[in-house]
């Protein structure tokens, strides 16, 4: 099944946010590509059980101590049972500070990239509200002398976005123009 950007070629946007940030990424990551004239549908991990209708998927999570959400983790592992050739992305949120920790040591999603062959992983810095978080996670903040405050570079979230727009663009012309025939 093809699908031009006029038949409305369709993306999924996916993260496992605990507290709201990274949804909120998810939603920018959305809004640009829905400007960019794709259909695009965000939806939390856990409520995704097909990704057989989507030409795309974008997929990612807030990031606690090292790790991924755990439903960001099961969709992953739904997208390798899907056997799905959609090309798909990856992001993570988390690192947190004006120069946040690399991205080698914010994340470790290296068993999640060894079984889907996503076209990019890219850390973005996250976000924290202590007024949201619980007393356990207060503590914790605390203890590591993590900074609070809203550390995304909506940007740099930005300029990703539209480098995928314009891969899909290709993919999605590509595909509306079927097989190549031959004159003559």
């Amino acid at each position: 099944m093809s699908r031009s950007l006029d038949d409305g070629f369709r993306v999924l946007v996916s993260a496992g946010s605990k507290h709201g940030s990274t949804a909120e990424i998810a939603d920018h990551i959305a809004k640009e590509l829905t400007g960019a004239g794709f259909a695009v549908t965000v939806a939390d991990p856990k409520a995704v059980d097909d990704v057989s209708a989507f030409d795309a998927v974008i997929l990612g999570s807030a990031v606690y101590a090292g790790r991924w959400t755990k439903p960001a983790r099961k969709l992953a592992n739904r997208l390798v049972e899907s056997g799905t050739t959609s090309p798909i992305w990856l992001f993570s949120s988390g690192p947190l500070g004006d120069e946040p920790q690399s991205a080698d040591d914010a994340v470790d999603i290296s068993s999640i990239l060894e079984k889907i062959p996503a076209r990019d992983h890219r850390v973005f810095a996250g976000k924290v509200d202590v007024d949201v978080l619980s007393f356990g996670e207060r503590a914790i903040m605390s203890a590591v002398k993590a900074p609070e405050g809203d550390f995304r570079d909506w940007d740099s979230i930005s300029e990703w976005t539209h480098a995928i727009a314009e891969v899909l663009a290709v993919r999605a012309d590509h595909e509306s123009a079927g097989p190549s025939r031959q004159v003559g």
